[in-house]
């Protein structure tokens, strides 16, 4: 069928293999590259670049009927030559445009695109990994580290690494510390190194700041080989007003919406795609399927689904839908859609929605009346987590239920946790500098943290540098503090995230069973005077179980008695406590291998409880085994 066709009727999922500019070989056998572009109201388009010294009158676009589409084949273009479409719109106005469509661009501060020949740069060797990805089989544990490529590392003179000098570290310091999976922060081109990548004008060009499409390959690929996941951050919600990008394309509002109440972001300042126009559906999901197929992404996150399903976020004066409701019918009928064919054509693949509100059927099938992503960010359970934590610990106890409540609706959805960039920046401290205390009982509340975090259900995701407890905010033009590691309290800690990294991927008590009650049970829930928690989580089979135990204050407890389901010896798998962490030893009987028994409940017989010592302001893990199979081994 023809691909303009498809186009123009929103159902041209790899429309970039038709616009923008493909090598190839003219009738006469000329090599060069032939130029499309999506310009439906334009009077006239040119393409302009280095192989015709920028004269807007040396090769001009033709229209491709009556599609909207302009195209022309230039022999003499060849690859890394810059270039820009010359667009005169209807009221006769010119201006330059990049490609919406291409697949290289300047750095920054450059915003012409780049001709790339992407038809055969890169020999992949990930083909066991491919191969291993499952539809919808995501029962594994879910250990994310998200990444800014710019500020993780730098050189002394401040220039950050390649993608393949990233590589070379990366996947190692990956491995060692225990993460199965990395989050990019977006990498599609972006103009502003302050946006982090959020405000995007190449939705189809790898950002040139760290090298080629290729060596971003090279990246991807490597990761894989180590058997790392790699997830994609994607910005399909808003673009900037840049005059080169998107806005206003053909001298009228194109991919925005032309209502500005539906189509400008005004807290952010950026434009609001039009999703019920078919071509910009069309390009959208061609982004999806780009990211997925070309750079074989095991995942994709798509940034502030909130403000895409919602006609009144952050704004008004929203119009009502055709419906009388808030919902942006047009951002759902889309997501829908988007998720379904990544399922169909991608299975195996992650769709993460970051999305901060009580919408119902986030994850889960479509046919069931759900967007149809397979994950979401907890961020109810992040916001109440570090209002807790950020508390004096005297006061904790008057906040319990910030920690109980998030097992209200666990299960609701299929969860990830997330502690991400954007807790650690804006004036809002590092995760350490939120603890109350001094510095001791900071990094005690810390290690705590972490220990509710991985053994409460859900994926886990921790930004860059959280791993080593810096004191500063997060600063993306320069790279983490890894000379913090040379002192004694950073180094514990990093040590004490690398243990608990491995220790959850290698305990299926953790995450086999991480959507449903089957998989966690409460033991100590309403210790609010001491404010104690304790439960337990389950692997398939029951009894695989692990004990958690966090003690929120930095009062302790020579005998805590905890009612546990099954009789048996309890041991000590991981005790945040321990000094090698950087804690406090208590009574020095917690490290790991120490043993616990259960005796019976003097006011329940039946019944049963574990009499353990409680160090302060710490978290324990506790692995199950019943009495019967010890007395078989003696």
């Amino acid at each position: 069928m023809n691909q303009a066709y498809l186009f123009n009727n929103g159902k041209n999922v790899q429309s970039h293999r038709m616009l923008g500019a493909i090598p190839g070989t003219s009738s006469e056998g000329e090599k060069g590259y032939r130029f499309a572009v999506w310009a439906p109201r334009a009077k006239s388009v040119s393409v302009v670049g280095d192989f015709n010294f920028w004269d807007e009158s040396a090769n001009p676009l033709k229209p491709y009927g009556a599609t909207g589409i302009w195209m022309a084949f230039v022999p003499d273009a060849r690859q890394w030559e810059r270039y820009k479409y010359m667009i005169e719109a209807a009221d006769g106005r010119r201006f330059l445009k990049a490609d919406p469509f291409a697949r290289h661009a300047e750095t920054r501060p450059g915003t012409a695109s780049i001709l790339y020949d992407f038809t055969n740069d890169y020999a992949w060797g990930d083909d066991v990994h491919m191969a291993s990805r499952k539809a919808d089989d995501f029962s594994g544990p879910q250990n994310i580290y998200e990444i800014h490529l710019g500020s993780w590392r730098r050189y002394p003179d401040n220039n950050p690494y390649s993608y393949r000098e990233l590589a070379m570290q990366l996947v190692d310091y990956l491995v060692e510390m225990g993460y199965n999976a990395v989050e990019f922060m977006p990498l599609t081109e972006y103009p502003l190194d302050a946006s982090w990548g959020y405000q995007v004008t190449g939705y189809f060009a790898a950002t040139s700041r760290y090298g080629t499409p290729a060596d971003l390959k090279y990246l991807v690929d490597a990761l894989h080989r180590a058997g790392i996941r790699v997830i994609f951050d994607l910005v399909l919600s808003h673009f900037p007003k840049d005059a080169f990008g998107l806005a206003a394309f053909d001298g009228q509002p194109l991919f925005e919406h032309p209502d500005s109440r539906m189509g400008e972001h005004q807290e952010w300042g950026t434009l609001i795609f039009n999703y019920g126009h078919a071509e910009v559906v069309s390009f959208l999901l061609s982004s999806i399927w780009f990211w997925l197929d070309e750079f074989h992404g095991d995942g994709l996150r798509l940034d502030a689904v909130t403000s895409m399903i919602y006609l009144n976020y952050a704004r008004t004066d929203a119009v009502k839908n055709v419906y009388g409701g808030d919902e942006n019918v047009d951002a759902v009928a889309f997501l829908r859609r988007a998720n379904e064919m990544v399922r169909e054509e991608f299975p195996g693949v992650m769709m993460i929605a970051e999305e901060a509100t009580a919408w119902p059927n986030i994850t889960g099938n479509r046919n069931e009346g759900s967007l149809g992503f397979t994950h979401k960010w907890n961020m109810g359970w992040m916001n109440d987590t570090l209002r807790y934590m950020k508390r004096d610990y005297y006061a904790r106890g008057q906040k319990h239920d910030l920690v109980t409540f998030s097992l209200t609706y666990a299960f609701s959805e299929r969860f990830i946790l997330p502690f991400s960039h954007d807790e650690v920046v804006h004036g809002k401290l590092s995760l350490l500098g939120r603890m109350p205390g001094d510095y001791w009982r900071q990094f005690a509340s810390l290690r705590t943290l972490f220990m509710y975090q991985y053994g409460h259900p859900g994926g886990k995701l921790t930004f860059m540098g959280n791993e080593m407890a810096p004191y500063l905010e997060w600063r993306f033009y320069e790279e983490l503090e890894w000379f913090m590691l040379q002192y004694e309290k950073h180094a514990r800690f990093n040590a004490f995230v690398k243990a608990l990294n491995h220790l959850y991927l290698k305990t299926g008590a953790l995450w086999e069973v991480d959507n449903s009650w089957d998989g966690f049970r409460w033991l100590v829930t309403d210790d609010s005077a001491n404010s104690v928690f304790a439960f337990t989580r389950h692997a398939a089979d029951p009894r695989d179980l692990l004990l958690v135990v966090l003690n929120m204050t930095p009062a302790s407890y020579a005998s805590y008695r905890i009612p546990v389901e099954y009789a048996g010896r309890y041991t000590v798998s991981l005790n945040s406590d321990d000094a090698l962490f950087g804690g406090s030893d208590y009574l020095m009987v917690q490290e790991a291998g120490s043993a616990f028994e259960t005796m019976p409940d003097p006011d329940n017989p039946e019944k049963h409880l574990l009499d353990i010592a409680l160090p302060p302001l710490c978290g324990l893990y506790l692995s199950y085994t019943p009495f019967e199979e010890r007395k078989e081994t003696v």
